[in-house]
């Protein structure tokens, strides 16, 4: 090979080898530009597979993706345990972005039906301050109901009470629905203005609402029919789930044979000719 033939080949490696520099580079412009106008990229949870309107939402229909800023939706999640437990308010398509339009917390506007467990029944009762310890109790609290259970006529007149349901939840106080933000919102007489009302407080509940099986309702719903002021709500621990074997119905009877016992547990024997036994 000649030289001006070697000197040829170099100058065609080079050009070469800048031909492709320039291509480089101008890719690289190209694809920072690109890159400013789509924006940095961003983690968003996106649905995995279709959700109906008014589903909870659980991390099985769920997954977090990487888009371009620009290209997401405003108040997007980022992390999927942000929308655990959530209701959807409208249908949401697989591969849609989740937003926060998009999903209601549980409370008065999604019902109370995802609350209810399976094959449990949610049971609405009217109740007083003197049957619902003051109306203190709060969704998520567990009682224990007692029920007057009246029988017989005339002087076969019969009343009891018993210990009829142990350890039961509380679903909701009014329309304060357990696991849902403690609040209502309404509009005001004009209809212009949203109204909010915190219920973390609210002591003005007329019903409480629990979870029964569908026994335990129907004899709910037959006492209440029987005698609307028949139950009793006994506030529990939230620490103590033990279930006692249920006792003897206390009646007149029953409480007049009973030794007298304070609340300390201790006996106090019964006083003979004047003086305390002993």
């Amino acid at each position: 090979m000649g030289p001006n033939e070697s000197r040829n080949l170099w100058i065609s490696i080079g050009a070469g080898v800048f031909a492709t520099f320039m291509l480089y580079s101008y890719s690289q412009e190209k694809k920072a530009d690109m890159e400013k106008v789509a924006g940095d990229k961003v983690r968003v949870v996106v649905a995995k597979s279709d959700i109906r309107e008014m589903d909870t939402i659980y991390d099985d229909v769920l997954e977090v993706v990487e888009k371009n800023r620009a290209d997401v939706e405003p108040d997007y999640y980022s992390s999927i345990p942000e929308v655990i437990g959530g209701v959807a308010a409208i249908p949401i398509k697989q591969r849609q972005t989740i937003t926060k339009n998009k999903v209601l917390e549980p409370g008065p506007e999604t019902g109370m039906a995802i609350q209810v467990s399976p094959n449990k029944r949610a049971v609405t009762i009217p109740v007083s301050d003197d049957r619902a310890n003051a109306r203190l109790i709060r969704p998520g609290d567990r009682v224990d109901i007692m029920a007057i259970i009246d029988s017989g006529k005339g002087v076969a007149a019969k009343r009891e009470v018993s210990v009829i349901m142990q350890d039961v939840v509380i679903l909701a106080t009014g329309v304060n629905v357990h696991n849902n933000l403690p609040r209502t919102i309404e509009r005001d007489p004009s209809g212009k203005q949203l109204v909010q009302t915190t219920l973390t407080g609210d002591t003005k509940y007329s019903t409480i609402t629990i979870e029964a099986d569908v026994q335990q309702a129907q004899d709910l719903v037959y006492l209440v029919s029987a005698n609307s002021s028949s139950l009793y709500f006994l506030l529990r621990n939230p620490n103590d789930r033990k279930i006692i074997p249920r006792m003897t119905a206390s009646s007149s009877e029953t409480i007049q044979s009973k030794t007298s016992v304070p609340s300390s547990g201790y006996y106090v024997p019964p006083v003979q000719n004047g003086n305390p036994g002993r």
